[in-house]
């Protein structure tokens, strides 16, 4: 058997290990998503619990209460070409205002100097 038969499966295997560890150690540390029959929403969340949901997705849809939903976003970055990140208020179970992130918007941000 040639070197390289022997030494690409064993990397293969501890590269394939590390990557089980850290998803179960990242697992563990995130916030479970509410059990709901539908879509996620913030009145169902604590503050700290919506905050993470954004945060740890990137951009995400929540229902913000009745049969009203937005799409949050944890960075300008996540909004499409030419929309722009405005800071995201809405009620969760333990704040009326609790700032979740952004949402995007076609309206430039607002510079009054």
């Amino acid at each position: 058997m040639t070197m390289f038969g022997v030494v690409i499966p064993a990397i293969l295997a501890a590269t394939l290990a590390a990557t089980a560890f850290n998803a179960a150690s990242a697992a563990s540390r995130q916030t479970p998503l509410p059990r709901s029959t539908g879509r996620a929403s913030t009145t169902n969340m604590s503050c700290a619990q919506a905050k993470s949901v954004v945060d740890r997705s990137g951009a995400v849809v929540l229902g913000t209460g009745g049969q009203t939903y937005d799409r949050f976003v944890r960075l300008e970055a996540y909004c499409p070409t030419g929309l722009f990140a405005r800071p995201a208020f809405e009620p969760t179970r333990d704040n009326a205002q609790c700032y979740i992130g952004y949402y995007c918007s076609d309206a430039p941000p607002f510079f009054p100097f």
